[in-house]
């Protein structure tokens, strides 16, 4: 295989890494929207099947307790439609996806920025040479 051949492979190759990194951080934005969605939009709760008035409920961030509304203690319907361990676990597991896709992007940004700076290096090294001879 010529160099020439094979450094077209290797960007090849660096810009899938590149775009699997995009994809990542594309699903951590998500994750990351999922869990802003959670904690900071209010919401309604049907207190029977088929309920004809939901109950309002408030945000989770908005609240003084660690429940939405008054909490468990009143009977609240809202303590149990959207608790704190669903909005961290959402959180929690795009911490992971988000390094990875960071690592993944960075890898194939700067495979493809090597590999452009040393064409330009044998690109420089033809003219050196074709100007010596």
């Amino acid at each position: 295989m010529r160099s020439r051949e094979y450094d077209l492979d290797f960007r090849d190759r660096a810009s899938r890494i590149r775009a699997w990194g995009v994809g990542l951080l594309a699903l951590a934005a998500l994750l990351w929207t999922w869990c802003a969605v959670l904690l900071l939009i209010p919401y309604q709760v049907d207190e029977e099947p088929g309920d004809r008035y939901p109950r309002e409920c408030e945000a989770r961030l908005s609240t003084d307790r660690g429940t939405a509304n008054e909490g468990l203690q009143n009977g609240d319907w809202c303590q149990n439609a959207r608790d704190w361990p669903e909005a961290l676990a959402v959180l929690g597991l795009s911490v992971p996806v988000s390094t990875v896709g960071v690592a993944l992007f960075t890898s194939g940004s700067l495979s493809r920025r090597m590999s452009a700076h040393a064409e330009a290096m044998r690109e420089l090294d033809k003219i050196a040479d074709s100007r010596k001879a």
